[in-house]
């Protein structure tokens, strides 16, 4: 059944809100139509909403009256904005390329009555009708097929943001671009403050793969916000910059976090802003800080499941895309053998944090703060407990920026130094096992999981890191405890395949 909305008093700057709204919640393949009487506003709400996903990239925006369709490219996804006033049949629609459109991204239709019925049946319709002798409007929203549901979470992200003071047009809201997440992310800038808005409706199990589980559940990945909730908060009392979190709506998956910058680390080692020693340790002593705090009892244990099912994507993924074929059972065996001989070996380490993303894409710098709070950590929902070896070869084999093997090394040194000074009984020779056991487990899912997005999610750009990935790898391997696992791959992976996915 449609579901509808009513949004009364609407002012025209009020209206543009409404459109930067819509344009974050906007997807490939949405069809949105505009009803009402001339001047009502439809051109004003469709304007707005293609500058919003331009990013001010358009400044004109010419009305497609006598067009009937004019196209836009935007860096989200390409947007068609028909006007239908002056259609003569609805069987022209074919010829204005309104099913194209809707494959490659986003319509929004002017006058929908005069297609006659022939629009697609999912779809967000807003009717505009004038208030208050013109001064304002009053919008219905009526969603129909899969818009049923997400006018639901349409309506309460914007009540979410009102109820925090950040839902009326003095701010404007921005998407932010993000990786490979299902998580989405708006940037919301007021006169006096700025918030980052995150999306993350809960994510439906997938096919059952082993034991009647789906693969998020033998990997404990998170699948809505409240375990980054919980992680968040302990890692604030832990003493690192997490983000504040201002307001959250946990039903429908969004919340309103203190928005730490963009100073990614990534970008500020490409881009020469920031010197990589002096944020690579900065990062590397937040770590340290983090040892002096248990984990939450609520967190999953990184156990034999999770990191076997991680390691097994290099055979599901990497292989068949460097050989062509499924790998032989035979090799998938021994392959899994040799690392759970390893896994039982780590299983006997001492437990702590394992925040399981610690790396660049997710580290921003603050340099204006002092100490460890310089160093803004995101993308921790998926922690578990398990050995903090992970988290620091996590940032000194980091997947998409060279970590130099002479830095790994001394900020390696400087770990272990500052934890055998703060710590009674640190056993470094346990750890660099570990250290070394962990990398090659990491740099072996990321081979698969590159893969995966290159080869099934048509991400190509991905395949630049894969070179960087096998180094890390052979320096992990050298660890003199894991020559098996390295004769394995040395002979089923061997030098020359392994540049098979370069780019």
């Amino acid at each position: 059944m449609p579901v509808s909305r009513i949004i009364p008093g609407v002012s025209e700057p009020a209206l543009g809100r409404l459109a930067e709204d819509a344009a974050f919640a906007a997807r490939r393949g949405d069809l949105v139509t505009l009803s009402g009487e001339l001047g009502a506003g439809k051109t004003t709400f469709a304007r707005a909403l293609i500058r919003a996903l331009a990013e001010g990239a358009h400044e004109e925006i010419p009305s497609p009256t006598f067009t009937l369709v004019q196209t836009y490219a935007t860096a989200r996804m390409p947007v068609a904005h028909f006007d239908l006033f002056r259609l003569s049949a609805p069987s022209e629609l074919d010829e204005l390329g309104l099913d194209l459109a809707l494959k490659e991204g986003l319509a929004l239709v002017e006058w929908p009555e005069r297609a006659g019925g022939v629009l697609p049946h999912s779809r967000l319709e807003l009717m505009l009708e004038d208030e208050d002798h013109g001064a304002t409007r009053r919008i219905t929203l009526v969603g129909h097929g899969d818009w049923e549901a997400r006018l639901d979470r349409f309506i309460a992200m914007r009540e979410l943001m009102a109820a925090a003071g950040l839902g009326d047009e003095t701010c404007a809201l921005r998407y932010l671009q993000g990786d490979a997440s299902v998580r989405r992310y708006a940037r919301l800038t007021c006169p006096e403050r700025s918030v980052i808005l995150m999306d993350w409706a809960r994510q439906p199990d997938g096919p059952a793969i082993r034991n009647g589980l789906p693969y998020s559940r033998i990997a404990h990945l998170a699948e809505d916000v409240r375990p980054f909730v919980v992680v968040g908060r302990a890692l604030r009392t832990a003493g690192l910059n997490a983000p504040e979190i201002y307001a959250q709506d946990l039903e429908q998956g969004f919340l309103l976090l203190e928005d730490l910058g963009d100073r990614v680390f990534a970008r500020e080692v490409e881009t020469a802003a920031a010197d990589q020693e002096e944020l690579w340790r900065a990062a590397t002593d937040a770590l340290v800080a983090l040892r002096g705090s248990a984990p939450p009892g609520s967190l999953a244990p990184y156990d034999h499941g999770a990191l076997g099912i991680e390691v097994e994507l290099i055979i599901d993924w990497h292989w068949p895309a460097l050989y062509g074929t499924p790998a032989p059972e035979e090799a998938r065996a021994s392959f899994l053998a040799l690392w759970s001989a390893v896994f039982d070996r780590l299983s006997l380490q001492d437990e702590g944090w394992v925040l399981r993303d610690y790396h660049s894409p997710n580290l921003l710098w603050l340099p204006q703060r002092q100490g460890i709070a310089r160093v803004g950590v995101i993308d921790f929902q998926d922690a578990m407990r398990g050995s903090p070896a992970y988290d620091l070869v996590s940032l000194l084999q980091d997947a998409r920026v060279d970590v130099p093997p002479e830095l790994e090394g001394r900020l390696f040194d400087h770990y272990c130094a500052a934890v055998g000074h703060a710590q009674t009984g640190f056993d470094r020779d346990a750890f660099a096992f570990a250290y070394a056991a962990l990398g090659a487990q990491r740099n072996t899912k990321i081979l698969g999981i590159f893969a995966r997005l290159a080869k099934r999610d048509g991400k190509p750009q991905y395949l630049r890191h894969i070179p960087r990935l096998w180094r890390y790898l052979e320096r992990d391997l050298a660890h003199p405890e894991l020559a098996p696992l390295k004769d394995w791959y040395d002979r089923r992976l061997p030098t020359k395949a392994r540049q098979g996915l370069a780019p």
